[in-house]
C-alpha cells in the first residue's frame, strides 16, 4: 500500500452545489434564496439577536435600576468564625483564610462583627465593619487594614 492508494470511501465526499448556473441545475434563477425579501439580497447579514421581527429578548425583558459597573464584592468572614478557627495570637491574612476554606481566591475580605471573639488575633483584611473593629481591639488583637 502506497500513499497514492489512499481514498476516501465510497460515497463519502460528494461534488459542491453549483449555484445559480441556469434552470437545468435546479438551482437556478433565485439560486435557492427564495423571493425577495433581506435574505434574497447580496451582502444581507443578520444583526446580532435578530429574531426574524419578532420582539428580541433583549428589549422583550423589563430592565430595572442601577447596576454599578464600579461594585466591588467582597468575601465575607465573621468573628464568631474566626474565633473557632484560629488560636490566640495568630496572625489573620486573606491567604490563610483561603487554606483554611474560609474565602475565596482573588477576593477582597471584609470581617463582619457577627458573634463575640475573646482571642487576641491580629488581623489583616481589606474592610473592617465598624462592630467588628471595636471587638477585635476590645479582645486585645489588632485590625490593620491591607
Amino acid at each position: 500500500m502506497d500513499l497514492k492508494d489512499l481514498a476516501p470511501p465510497e460515497g463519502a465526499t460528494r461534488n459542491r452545489k453549483r449555484i445559480g448556473r441556469g434552470q437545468g441545475s435546479g438551482s437556478g434563477k433565485t439560486a435557492g434564496r427564495g423571493h425577495k425579501g433581506a435574505q434574497s439580497r447580496s451582502g444581507y447579514k443578520r444583526k446580532r439577536g435578530f429574531e426574524g421581527g419578532q420582539m428580541p429578548l433583549h428589549r422583550r425583558v423589563p430592565k430595572r435600576g442601577f447596576h454599578n459597573p464600579f461594585r466591588v464584592e467582597y468575601a465575607v468572614v465573621n468573628l464568631d468564625t474566626l474565633a473557632e478557627r484560629f488560636d490566640a495570637g495568630m496572625v489573620v491574612t486573606p491567604e490563610l483564610l483561603v487554606q483554611r476554606g474560609l474565602s475565596v481566591e482573588n477576593m477582597p475580605v471584609k470581617v463582619l462583627g457577627r458573634g463575640d471573639i475573646a482571642k487576641a488575633l491580629t488581623i489583616r483584611a481589606h474592610k473592617f465593619s465598624g462592630s467588628a473593629a471595636q471587638k477585635i481591639v476590645a479582645a486585645g488583637g489588632t485590625a490593620e487594614t491591607i
